[in-house]
């Protein structure tokens, strides 16, 4: 039986019990996996705040080196890491292997971002009594940040925590998505023989309901970091009490389409964040408003294009739809399809369960209060709906508890800062779709989406204090 032990203080620990860990794709048994429990927790999180004590004052090139040697290795190894989320996420190979390259790159960010930690020049005679006085603040480091991470994206999602935690002279205490673990205990022997010190990273697979509360409530740590749902956000948000938090939460992405545009031009575009790893992506398209003029050729097309994706296995070059990760997700999407068909939707291709696969789907005439509407489908379904005017649209996009990411794609420049101006998300991405994430920018929402900011110099400023200074000098 393979073993996957829990990695505390630079060191593989046997756990009181194991899990097995199927495949999405074919059910078989990849591993078994140890579940950490209450006490690991506790002795994961003393020994990161051990570790902090001496590696808070490590300075910044050194922290870059280690996270440039880390960059290093994970290239000599990115085939084997992408089989690994094939393997355990049932991404395609080929998405797999892209999820590698964004990995290693985001590690480089934050080697480059832990030697550009800046404070500010305050001026203090701006303000009576400011004379002969120098102002001035600067970024520390924490202490023990407590990460979440989810399991569609297992190491890059994780690279976002663990690269800037690192750069920020921080330790952290990461716990994998239950369904994807082994992609993160990839990375304990990774670090250690990159240099970084014992303790600095620990990794506890685990289940969160048991193993939340004290990974936010526990003194040591002064960080959290989440992505997941809103339900479980609302609730660590109320757990974290003082502590900085960030969380990353769901969304059900929208994308404008206004008159003029040229669909051929975008549908490959559009069916890619719509489908990319079968939907399972936090900002995957999940409706599309067209313009009326153009509606009716925008969806032939769309639904043609939706056609020629290949369904396969994962380990298939040529496959670009897979298995979901669970059977569970797959009957809440069956479920979702169904009640919106019972609403008045129509399903104009897909939505079929194929095993462990449910068909790309395309839905038309979808009542706005449905779930495939409303809530995050995170899977492989879009919907697509006319409108009249851009006001009508962004309307729509506003009418929703998410706030994310929004596409719109227009030659009207006008109507485009109209839409960054009016659309409610954290991000407006003009001409492009809302799946477009480069991981050095800002990303994070408003709304149930979220708080704070991910993107590498973000979330290293989220994980560090602000310390003012003011010196007397004559």
């Amino acid at each position: 039986m393979d073993k996957r032990h829990l990695w505390i203080n630079g060191k593989w620990v046997e756990g009181e019990k194991y899990e097995p860990l199927h495949s999405p794709y074919t059910g078989e048994v990849l591993a078994h996996i140890a579940q950490a429990t209450i006490e690991d927790a506790k002795k994961a999180i003393e020994g990161a705040h051990a570790a902090f004590q001496a590696f808070k004052d490590r300075p910044a090139y050194e922290r870059a080196q280690i996270l440039a040697n880390a960059v290093h290795l994970l290239e000599q190894r990115k085939e084997e890491a992408a089989r690994i989320i094939a393997s355990e996420a049932a991404k395609p190979i080929k998405a797999a292997r892209m999820e590698i390259v964004r990995t290693i790159q985001t590690y480089q960010f934050a080697a480059e971002e832990a030697k550009r930690i800046y404070g500010e020049r305050i001026p203090m005679d701006a303000a009576v009594g400011g004379e002969n006085r120098i102002g001035f603040t600067m970024r520390v480091p924490m202490g023990v940040v407590s990460a979440i991470t989810p399991f569609n994206f297992p190491f890059n999602l994780v690279a976002h925590k663990v690269g800037p935690a690192i750069a920020a002279g921080n330790t952290i205490v990461l716990k994998p998505a239950e369904k994807t673990p082994l992609s993160a205990l990839f990375l304990a022997e990774l670090f250690q023989e990159a240099g970084l010190p014992d303790g600095v990273l620990q990794i506890i697979p685990g289940l969160g309901p048991e193993l939340g509360p004290v990974l936010n409530t526990h003194p040591y740590v002064k960080n959290i970091t989440f992505t997941g749902s809103p339900r479980v956000g609302k609730e660590i948000r109320k757990l974290a009490e003082f502590r900085k938090v960030t969380l990353e939460l769901g969304s059900n992405s929208a994308l404008i389409v206004d008159e003029g545009i040229d669909a051929d031009a975008i549908m490959d575009r559009v069916v890619e964040g719509a489908f990319s790893y079968n939907g399972q992506v936090c900002i995957s398209i999940q409706r599309i408003y067209v313009h009326r003029s153009l509606y009716e050729t925008f969806l032939k097309k769309l639904v043609a294009r939706t056609k020629q994706l290949v369904i396969g296995s994962p380990f298939d070059e040529k496959t670009d739809v897979t298995a979901v990760i669970n059977k569970d997700s797959l009957e809440r999407l069956a479920s979702w399809i169904e009640e919106a068909v019972q609403m008045g939707a129509k399903v104009e291709c897909g939505g079929e369960v194929q095993g462990p696969v449910m068909t790309p789907a395309v839905l038309t005439a979808v009542p706005h209060q449905a779930k495939v509407i409303q809530e995050e489908v995170f899977g492989p379904i879009v919907s697509v709906m006319p409108f009249e005017s851009m006001e009508d649209a962004i309307r729509l996009v506003n009418d929703s508890r998410y706030g994310l990411n929004a596409g719109v794609y227009t030659r009207d420049i006008h109507r485009a800062f109209v839409c960054v101006h009016e659309i409610e998300t954290g991000g407006v991405l003009i001409n492009d779709i809302p799946t477009y994430r480069l991981d050095h920018m800002p990303y994070g929402g408003i709304k149930d989406s979220g708080t704070g900011r991910e993107g590498v110099k973000f979330a290293v400023t989220e994980m560090m204090e602000e310390k003012f200074v003011s010196i007397h000098w004559r």
